[in-house]
């Protein structure tokens, strides 16, 4: 069954993908979460990100989602970064999102590169902008909303040393969460 749902999430990213015209996805991607509200403020008081353009995620019961990213210190691309997640329960639907966590220090930055990195059930994330669907939290965290990516307010905080926050692309699911994802992290060469 998890194999289905890997072919699901590929499918729906390569037709995201097809429909997307990027110079630089990564860039792009940085530069809307620095035009988004609060999460913009985390560039300075934070010690490096990671950014994701696009994560697919999509579920009947049994969910999946994957996504490649980049990894940041201090504003320098250090490297490559995965995602990937598995959940089981009541869903339905697909989406495609961005997301970025930021590292409040050092400690932080080098527990998420120092291999396998993984959310536990209490993470959270501050959805950036008002869709259905978009709703992006687990536990703990409120999200502002607003009508555009432009215009985006959001409400965040550190917690255990990050701090997440997801931009709604497209598409509609029922369920949406960071809780369980799974990060792997490769240097850049």
């Amino acid at each position: 069954m998890i194999k289905h749902v890997k072919s699901i999430v590929v499918l729906a990213l390569l037709a995201l993908a097809a429909t997307s015209v990027w110079a630089d996805e990564y860039a792009d991607t940085v530069n809307l979460f620095k035009n988004a509200g609060e999460s913009g403020t985390f560039f300075a008081k934070s010690r490096g990100y990671a950014v994701f353009p696009t994560i697919g995620k999509a579920g009947v019961g049994v969910g999946g989602a994957y996504g490649k990213g980049r990894v940041y210190d201090q504003g320098k691309y250090i490297g490559d970064t995965s995602v990937a997640q598995v959940s089981f329960g009541l869903q339905l639907g697909g989406q495609a999102y961005s997301e970025i966590i930021f590292f409040e220090d050092e400690r932080a930055l080098k527990e998420f590169t120092s291999g396998n990195f993984e959310f536990g059930a209490e993470a959270s994330a501050v959805a950036i902008t008002a869709a259905a669907g978009a709703k992006a939290n687990t536990t703990g965290s409120s999200a502002g909303a607003s009508g555009g990516k432009k215009d985006a307010k959001t409400v965040g905080a550190y917690y255990k040393g990050l701090a997440t926050f997801t931009v709604a692309k497209g598409g509609l699911m029922y369920e949406a969460s960071v809780g369980g994802q799974k990060f792997t992290y490769t240097p850049r060469k």
